[in-house]
């Protein structure tokens, strides 16, 4: 059996790498025939030739699909990543019959068949080419697989398909979609954790989307092979894809939201410090971590239990001998501030006696052999079967088994290990022909790559049924397109080291640019043991990714914000705590995440279309983090030095609130700026003191801010800080409900907004009428004003002028009280 598998891993990557290197011979596949027939639709156009049929259908004016049937049948329609209600309005199609090729209307795209080739090439209705099949050989069938061929114009960037570990412009690089436990993963690694066959293509300030729906091994070839063409394809099943137009990017990532599902609103406190390792045992051990960060006043969520805390490593089991009152410490840590999320992970130990196996052979939940005999594979629990996620009942009764843990209070589950990963197998995974569904006879050749999902989507679906009221936490390792749905993600077993760190860009931003937009990375490095600079410098850095976690394997060092002394204790506090303060900022840009897909972090392209350096390399070590802050990492050991380029206009350094002018050639300074050494025309040379995390703000920003707490309980003491950097467009949001629940979806939320308006003499700034049911925390505005170059000679608030305001010479600020109206308020600072 397992050389069996090997083998068929081997031939099928054969086939691929073969696929793509085949260079036409004719202008059309072998043995395909031109159009012979030509059938309207009420949503699109069918096209005959030979024995083969493409199915072209528009679900929207942005959004096309194409499927093709080589033998003139297409399969069950049927999708793990395409949502049943899109919320898509179809539109109507206008189909023309010419003698060369077939043009379809969509009235926001024209796609063009040509009859000889079937060759399709798309168009907006300006006639700018969005994206083209290769003019020969288009795509090309055999009985083992298909690939198909673009072509790809010189200037054109690729974003996406996961979170690889290379460049954030995939170009001229090849991937395998094949989920995999990847332990020890180096730079440019294949394949990964997850399988997301979804791209952006971003040319000239336009983009594109492809979603490749075929959940068997499939291929990426980004211009590696050839230098003008890219290439995808797969050793089995359907040869279907989407594209959608945007044309500018972030519309693509909404369109694919749209198309794939939208991550749900997490609770409030992911959002926090989150500690972690393998493992955190006994008991004792456990109490003694949450009680140092709560000792040293450094603000923390959650704290993780690994595998150690079950009995025999097995699922929905507590190890007594090490937590003898689990139930307890639980409650005790809650009472705390504290929220426990537990591994879980989706093998069932093949032991008799062991309720989850014993339900799962009684009801036939497990995956079968070839000859009707349940898999049983190794893992952590020794002998263990697999569930068939794929069947709905599996993932009923699987979600059913979290129900102790949802009583005892644990807030979040961990699904790790979901590629399927089996230990003592070269493949490390569940065998290919291992069946999922009996009736159907699906075998892991096609849903190895949905396991990761499945599990997850039971694991949701469960929490949802066991407490509806309250949002679920659920952590994924392995996923495919659609897994947004139901859990966050981390970019798997990283590295204690500089590169992996300098790597969290290019995975954490790919899993965004893939439409996985709640992610995280393990900071300071899973494997290895991080230099006390690293985790310091890789705090600093987590204070800016979605999900803040620190993570350690077993025998590496403790990675604890305190274990390297006081002096990098007080950075990591300090940057902790100035998460903290980000939280309104944070949890309102991850509530517009899921109403729109774009990411918290995110690659510059995306707020930068139109600027061509925010698609060149130079860009590969910065980000946006939110609407408004950019981020520029430290990701070299210091004393170092490194170029920063920011995009045109006016920026503020976010810790001084010192301004540089962007808009120019060359950039310019304020004087005495804390960061930047000097500038290189369109540069900031910086060398940041291991202190210094730089982050500059676009100006016309209005950045809400809180006072620090303990944790995402706590309520805030003092006013919401409103940092108002004037520029154009001057505007701001807040959002806040109770961050546990769903009443937010009858209306009980909190939602302003913010704008400013400046000139020489004046700033006015203006806080909108309030909108839904929700009372905020905050009683107060603190309007802090950035870039005032001297004592204003007035201020008023609501007409009225007041005295009480302060103003900062030394930080070019002023601060003003403004009370809280549902109605809406205004403060005008006179100069």
């Amino acid at each position: 059996m397992k050389d069996k598998a090997i083998a068929i891993l081997l031939c099928a990557s054969a086939f691929l790498s073969g696929l793509a290197q085949a260079q036409p011979t004719s202008t059309t596949a072998p043995g395909q025939k031109p159009v012979s027939r030509v059938s309207p639709l009420a949503d699109g156009v069918e096209l005959t030739a030979g024995t083969l049929v493409l199915r072209i259908t528009a679900l929207s004016p942005s959004v096309v699909r194409l499927r093709y049937a080589p033998t003139g049948i297409f399969g069950a329609d049927s999708s793990f990543a395409v949502v049943k209600e899109t919320g898509f309005v179809v539109p109507k199609v206008d189909v023309a019959d010419f003698s060369d090729n077939v043009v379809l209307k969509t009235g926001e795209l024209v796609v063009t068949i040509q009859k000889p080739s079937l060759r399709v090439v798309f168009a907006d209705n300006a006639g700018r080419a969005i994206l083209s099949d290769r003019e020969h050989l288009p795509f090309q069938f055999t009985p083992d697989g298909f690939l198909m061929w673009k072509e790809m114009p010189a200037d054109e960037h690729y974003y996406g398909l996961g979170d690889r570990g290379v460049s954030e412009d995939r170009r001229d690089h090849a991937f395998t979609m094949w989920n995999t436990d990847a332990y020890g993963w180096e730079e440019s690694p294949d394949p990964l954790y997850k399988s997301i066959p979804f791209f952006i293509g971003m040319r000239s300030g336009h983009a594109y989307g492809l979603l490749f729906d075929n959940t068997y091994r499939t291929s990426f070839d980004m211009g590696k092979a050839y230098r003008d063409l890219y290439s995808f394809g797969a050793d089995g099943g359907e040869l279907n894809y989407y594209v959608i137009n945007g044309p500018e990017p972030k519309k693509v990532l909404e369109r694919y939201a749209d198309l794939t599902g939208h991550m749900p609103l997490p609770p409030l406190f992911t959002m926090g410090y989150q500690q972690c390792r393998y493992s955190y045992y006994p008991e004792s051990r456990v109490r003694e971590v949450a009680r140092e960060f709560r000792k040293l006043n450094i603000p923390a969520d959650v704290i993780y239990l690994d595998i150690d805390y079950q009995d025999h490593y097995r699922p929905f089991t507590i190890n007594r001998q090490y937590f003898p009152h689990f139930e307890q410490m639980v409650r005790d840590l809650g009472q705390e501030g504290w929220k426990v999320v537990v591994i879980s992970d989706l093998h069932i130990a093949a032991v008799p006696g062991y309720k989850p196996y014993d339900e799962g052979v009684k009801n036939n939940y497990f995956l079968k052999n070839p000859d009707g005999t349940n898999y049983i594979g190794p893992v952590w629990p020794g002998p263990s079967a697999f569930p068939d996620f794929t069947r709905e009942e599996v993932r009923k009764w699987y979600g059913s088994q979290y129900a102790d843990f949802v009583k005892m209070g644990i807030r979040g589950f961990w699904n790790d290990m979901n590629e399927p990963s089996v230990f003592d197998r070269a493949d490390k995974t569940v065998p290919l022909d291992v069946i999922n569904n009996t009736r159907e006879r699906r075998t892991q050749r096609e849903l190895h790559n949905v396991m990761g999902l499945e599990n997850v989507h039971a694991t949701y679906e469960g929490l949802l049924t066991l407490a509806p009221d309250l949002r679920p936490f659920v952590l994924t390792r392995a996923a495919y397109a659609g897994a947004q749905r139901y859990a966050a993600t981390w970019t798997g077993d990283n590295q204690a080291t500089w590169n992996h760190m300098r790597l969290t860009l290019p995975t954490v931003t790919g899993l965004g640019n893939s439409g996985y937009a709640f992610t995280g990375v393990d900071v300071g490095g899973y494997e290895g043991d991080p230099t006390p600079e690293l985790l310091t410098r890789w705090t600093e850095l987590g204070t800016f990714i979605p999900i803040d976690r620190n993570h350690a394997e077993k025998g590496g060092r403790d990675r604890e914000p305190w274990v390297d002394g006081p002096e990098h204790l007080a950075i990591r506090k300090w940057y902790i705590e100035q998460r903290y303060r980000l939280l309104p900022y944070i949890y309102t840009s991850i509530e517009a995440t899921s109403r729109t897909g774009v990411p918290l972090m995110r690659s510059l392209f995306l707020d930068f279309p139109d600027d061509s350096r925010m698609v060149s390399p130079d860009a590969d070590s910065e980000f946006m983090f939110g609407d408004d802050l950019l981020v520029a990492r430290v990701v070299r050991e210091c004393p170092t030095s490194y170029d920063a380029i920011l995009p045109k206009g006016i920026w503020y350094d976010y810790w001084t609130g010192q301004r540089i002018d962007a808009s120019g050639d060359t950039i310019q300074l304020t004087p005495g700026n804390a960061i930047a050494l000097n500038n290189d025309k369109k540069k900031l040379h910086l060398k940041p003191g291991l202190d210094q995390q730089p982050v500059f703000v676009r100006a016309g920003a209005i950045v809400p801010r809180q006072p620090v707490v303990i944790d995402t309980d706590e309520i805030p003491q003092g006013p919401l800080e409103l940092l108002v950097y004037p520029g154009p467009n001057c505007s701001g949001v807040i959002y806040a409900d109770d961050g546990k629940s769903f009443a937010y979806r009858k209306g009980e939320y909190y939602r302003n907004h913010f704008t400013c308006e400046a000139d020489m003499n004046s700033l006015r700034v203006t806080i909108g009428t309030a909108e839904g049911k929700y009372t905020p925390w905050w009683k107060s505005y603190e309007i802090v004003a950035i870039g005032a170059s001297r004592r204003p000679s007035s201020v008023t608030v609501n007409g009225r002028r007041v005295t009480s305001f302060q103003y900062s010479a030394s930080q070019n600020s002023v601060s003003v009280q403004v009370p809280v109206s549902r109605a809406g308020s205004e403060m005008v600072i006179g100069y």
